[in-house]
């Protein structure tokens, strides 16, 4: 059943059980509630309502106080003030979706949270698409609310800026061989362009021809070696 669905039944249900209210907390109420997850704008509601200040107002304090409204934060001017019928999820438009907290504030310890997550998935699993990102990170349990495959996405995106991981179309071979081949996906990165030889490989050692004659008191040795010499004063 959808949320819509769902939020319709309670509403349905909520009107059963607040058979009291007066004819104004009644009629600011059923405006409210049939805005559904797109809340409405104080202003927008007296315009339809076309009655006084104050009485909007007390009603809006008694719905509220019944916990038959709520008043949600409008990310993109939070001057304004939305209220909705108490049941129903704020959409993502309003509210700015899942990387803002309550106030209506960037959560960037989520999201630091997140990306961290989900770089460890992607080196754990060598590659990955979005679709398994997405699964590994709701079944840690880790948040509030389950991420979707669209917000997974913009943290990849962010860990591709960061030069973290790049992005690949998997061959179907060799790390690839349980991803179809052409199907994007994602794995580390050879870190901010760095060669993908180890450390040690700049050693003038890794390319020398008579390095198994090389001991430490032989003729060719490291301390008589003057290629070395100029690698460790560079």
């Amino acid at each position: 059943m959808s949320r819509v669905a769902d939020s319709s039944l309670t509403l349905k249900r909520k009107r059963a059980d607040t058979p009291r209210l007066s004819e104004d907390d009644r009629k600011v109420y059923d405006v409210i509630t049939s805005t559904e997850s797109a809340g409405i704008w104080m202003r927008d509601l007296k315009r339809k309502l076309n009655r006084p200040d104050t009485v909007i107002n007390k009603s809006i304090k008694f719905l509220k106080d019944k916990k038959l409204i709520k008043e949600v934060v409008n990310i993109q001017n939070k001057g304004k003030k939305h209220f909705m019928g108490f049941d129903f999820e704020p959409s993502v438009d309003l509210t700015g979706g899942a990387w803002y907290d309550d106030e209506g504030k960037l959560d960037k310890t989520l999201i630091e949270v997140s990306k961290s997550q989900c770089l460890q998935f992607i080196t754990r699993s060598k590659v990955a698409t979005i679709g398994e990102i997405t699964e590994a990170i709701n079944n840690l349990g880790l948040f509030k609310v389950k991420l979707t495959g669209v917000q997974i996405e913009e943290v990849v995106q962010s860990l591709i800026l960061d030069k973290e991981i790049v992005e690949a179309q998997s061959t179907g071979k060799g790390d690839f061989a349980i991803i179809p081949a052409g199907e994007q996906c994602y794995r580390r990165s050879n870190k901010r362009g760095l060669p993908k030889t180890g450390a040690l490989a700049s050693i003038p050692c890794g390319v020398c021809p008579r390095l198994n004659e090389c001991t430490p008191n032989g003729v060719i040795s490291p301390s008589t070696c003057v290629y070395f010499k100029k690698w460790l004063d560079f």
